[in-house]
């Protein structure tokens, strides 16, 4: 009896141990996927002008560092299936959990870089920039350094991936550091969000009597919320998970996730500004003409009112025209939606 129950109870052993690894692997190779396919939806939707703002750079700095995570971490959860006992070097190892700790900092920065659509720098006193931006920049580098010791705890307590990754539930199960961590990320997010959202509904109420260029800024308004609302939800679970979950497999998938769903939302945003461009680009019959165009035409698609597919311009335009002034040529670019 026992020769019959001792191959089921080895096989069962070797599931549950390779089970963690699978889900990793499963979900970041479908994530990674989806992204690489979004990856050429934004290039064909792109302009030559769109390419060259930071925030398209910055987005396929996104997708690069998403899928590289991907790749670790399928090497790393392949081969501790495959080979359980000869697994992927620590340098390996280590390089996944930097790579699914420390990129969320860059997502929540390149979100950031909408506010400068608003207060641009080149116009803006040092004094209001320093107002503004300085709490999020004081808290991203307060996360970069929990971060950072956290790691170093972990890293250094163990000699080998085989070992690190059997202290991963006691350095996982209410860890203060990566609490922390999440709790300054939805404090970060929170901040960001509700000035951008702010600033965009009090300009909404500039756009009365142009009802379509105030439609558009209300679909920012709900692509910008949506992109705070569904890390916020995962955040709160990774919190909870972190905290009365011991096993660190739900809550290192939820991380993960969390990484994807962001970059996955900031991409969404920029691939509407993008579309909008790439049809202006199609359907503008003289480059530029409404760009130097001596007054503000509300009757036609709010998209062409500037260089950049969508633009805060717009919102000096109707002061202009309230006052029978027109706004200069090289003004539109400070409320450039970047």
């Amino acid at each position: 009896m026992s020769s019959a129950t001792d191959p089921e109870v080895v096989i069962d052993a070797f599931i549950v141990e390779v089970r963690p690894y699978l889900d990793y692997v499963l979900a970041t190779t479908a994530f990674s996927a989806c992204l690489l396919t979004l990856l050429v939806v934004l290039f064909a939707f792109s302009t030559k002008e769109s390419r060259r703002r930071l925030v398209f750079r910055l987005n396929v700095l996104a997708i690069c560092v998403a899928v590289t995570l991907g790749i670790l971490v399928g090497l790393a959860g392949g081969k501790a299936m495959i080979n359980p006992f000869n697994q992927v070097s620590k340098s390996v190892y280590v390089a996944s959990v930097v790579f699914a700790l420390f990129p969320p900092v860059m997502y929540d920065s390149i979100l950031l870089i909408r506010l400068f659509a608003l207060y641009p720098i080149s116009i803006t006193p040092a004094v209001t920039l320093l107002k503004i931006f300085g709490f999020p920049f004081c808290i991203k580098c307060a996360r970069v350094i929990v971060l950072s010791i956290g790691l170093d705890e972990y890293v250094s307590s163990e000699l080998t991936t085989l070992t690190l990754e059997e202290d991963e539930a006691t350095a996982w199960f209410r860890n203060p550091k990566m609490t922390a961590e999440w709790g300054m990320q939805i404090a970060d997010n929170l901040y960001s969000v509700t000035i951008f959202l702010y600033n965009l509904h009090v300009r909404t109420s500039l756009f009365k009597r142009a009802g379509s260029v105030a439609a558009q800024i209300r679909q920012i308004f709900y692509i910008s919320l949506a992109n705070f609302v569904f890390p916020l939800i995962f955040n709160i679970a990774q919190i909870i998970c972190i905290t009365t979950d011991r096993a660190p497999t739900t809550g290192t998938i939820l991380l993960m996730t969390n990484n994807y769903v962001t970059i996955i939302g900031v991409l969404f945003a920029t691939l509407w500004f993008s579309g909008s461009e790439w049809v202006r680009t199609r359907n503008e019959p003289l480059p530029g003409h409404m760009v130097f165009s001596p007054k503000p035409n509300f009757g036609m698609d709010p998209v062409t009112a500037g260089k950049s597919g969508i633009t805060f311009g717009t919102a000096g335009s109707v002061n202009g025209a309230d006052s029978g002034k027109s706004m200069a040529p090289g003004e539109e670019n400070r409320y450039t939606m970047a």
